[in-house]
Order: C-alpha cells, then sequence, then structure tokens
C-alpha cells in the first residue's frame, strides 16, 4: 500500500442534504482498480494522476478520530464517492472496517456506495451503528446482464452478486439499495434494462432503486470512455460525439419515455425510487447532545 498525505479526512457536504441526506463526505482511499470504463472519478477535476493504482491516506484513523470527536453534530458520513472503501486493498488493511468502528464509537450515522461484497463482512459494525443513528447502504449496478455488465465493469464482481448483497444486507436489518447509475445512453438505456433491474431489486428485497437517467463525460474520462466503447461497440463513439459533441451531461435520446417506465416500474414494484421519499423512509431524528441533557 502506497500513502499520500493529507491534512483531513472529513469534509461537511453542503449539497449532501440533498443526496441520500449525507452530512458529511469521506474517501479514505484513491484510486481504483476496478477499470469500469464510465466512471467519473477519473477526471481531472479530482487530480488523482494514476487512477488504477489505488492509494490511502497517511494515519488516516488517526486524523478521522480527532475529526470525529470534535464534531457536535453526529450526522451521516458518506463513504466511497469518489473511491470504492471496499477494493481489493480493504481486505487486508481494514481501513474502512477501522473507520466504521470509530463511527460507532463516535455516535455518527454512514451512507455507503460500493459494487463489493466485502461490505458483508461488516453487517456487524452496521448493525451496530444503526442502533444509535442512521445507516444507508447503495450498491451500484449499471446493468441487469452478468455478460455486460463484464465488459463495462471488468474487475467487478456479476450484477447478480450485487443484487444478493442487496438482499443479504436487508435480511440482517440493515437499509440498502440499488444505485442504477450511470445509465449508459446507446448501450443500456433500454426499457428492458430498466424494468429487469427494478424487477431484480424488488426480488432481492432492496428498500429503493435511484437513478439520474444518463452519464457524465468530463475531460479525460469522455477519451477513456470512447477508447474502451469501441472495443465493445465498433464506431460508437462516433454517435456519441454527433449527437452530444463535448457536453457535460449525456442523457438517453428517450430521456423522458424510460424515466416515465422507470416510475412506472418502481410504482409497480412498491418500490422507492424519489430521493426525497428515501430520505424520509431511513432517518429518524437522532437526538442531540442538548436533547439528551435535556433528559
Amino acid at each position: 500500500m502506497d500513502y499520500v498525505k493529507t491534512r483531513t479526512i472529513m469534509t461537511k457536504s453542503d449539497q449532501g442534504k440533498r443526496w441520500f441526506g449525507i452530512d458529511y463526505h469521506m474517501n479514505l482511499y484513491k484510486g481504483c482498480s476496478y477499470g469500469c470504463i464510465y466512471c467519473d472519478s477519473r477526471s481531472d477535476a479530482y487530480h488523482i494522476d494514476n487512477f488504477e493504482k489505488i492509494v490511502s491516506k497517511v494515519n488516516a484513523l488517526e486524523i478521522l478520530e480527532e475529526e470525529l470527536a470534535k464534531k457536535q453534530y453526529k450526522g451521516v458520513v458518506s463513504f466511497g464517492t469518489l473511491s470504492d472503501p471496499y477494493n481489493e486493498k480493504e481486505e487486508k488493511y481494514k481501513i474502512t472496517r477501522g473507520a466504521l468502528e470509530l463511527i460507532k464509537k463516535y455516535g455518527f450515522g454512514v451512507s455507503i456506495d460500493t459494487k463489493s461484497d466485502l461490505i458483508l463482512r461488516d453487517i456487524d459494525l452496521l448493525k451496530d451503528i444503526q442502533i444509535n443513528n442512521n445507516v444507508i447502504i447503495k450498491v451500484s449496478i449499471t446493468t441487469y446482464d452478468d455478460k455486460l455488465g463484464k465488459v463495462l465493469e471488468p474487475k467487478v464482481i456479476s450484477s447478480s452478486k450485487r443484487f444478493e448483497i442487496v438482499k443479504k444486507l436487508n435480511e440482517n436489518g440493515i437499509y440498502a439499495g440499488v444505485l442504477m447509475m450511470p445509465v449508459l445512453p446507446f448501450v443500456t438505456d433500454t426499457e428492458e434494462n430498466i424494468k429487469n433491474c427494478v424487477k431484480r431489486a424488488k426480488e432481492n428485497e432492496a428498500k429503493f432503486i435511484y437513478t439520474k437517467m444518463g452519464m457524465t463525460l468530463r475531460k479525460k474520462v469522455r477519451e477513456y470512455y470512447y477508447e474502451h466503447l469501441d472495443e465493445i461497440y465498433p464506431g460508437l463513439s462516433n454517435d456519441y460525439q454527433s449527437v452530444y459533441e463535448k457536453n457535460l451531461v449525456c442523457n438517453p435520446l428517450k430521456y423522458r419515455d424510460l424515466l416515465e417506465v422507470f416510475i412506472n416500474e418502481c410504482n409497480n414494484n412498491h418500490i422507492l425510487c424519489d430521493m426525497s421519499e428515501i430520505i424520509a423512509d431511513y432517518k429518524r431524528e437522532i437526538p442531540t447532545r442538548e436533547q439528551i441533557s435535556l433528559f
């Protein structure tokens, strides 16, 4: 494991209240070896020189404990917005597990984004955290089709296994659902894919499935995506360039129709898909120190 220096681990999230109700962001690792061809975290905006190489931060857990001890508001801490907290290094180094132990110790909540079944190792900690605060797990799945998923996300476990993660978490009382993002124009933006993702989510007891129905193509990400997309679908990058040119946000051509299909399928399967409803469903009010002192 290589390490980089850092001054802080947690940052306050001003926009997070609208994104699964999170209060703080945290990335314990930088880089990812999953090889997902569409990953927005490759962008120059995040200043990661060698994205395929996973590195951690010097004294990450010591810094994190100092920060948690100083926070007055015991909000929800988000793991994995840029790099999966359950990458291939985590099994050995257990930095994410160490962070969860600190989250538990100081009474914070947690929001985790992952594509790995290694999260099942930490069910015990997630249960303990959930006693005193809020927990939400978002398992990222772009397609129900395992064969297609293998070429889009070459080093990730199959979509089928990821749906099973959701089921196991919910069977253990952990609030978990599916993050169906991104939706790739000309590739995964089909009614078949959307309907089957919702169906599989329901079958595996997901509390929710959320999507933004599109993708982002920043500088550097765009070049990487086009190169690998053409290996799968020769010439498809030409269609992208013709339709989207240099657009940052690339929505499916039938965006409104597909979104309607998605919402209808979720309603028919009685599964949440609206952000405000998801937040309201998993969150409960956590007493502040001042409130506790009144008792």
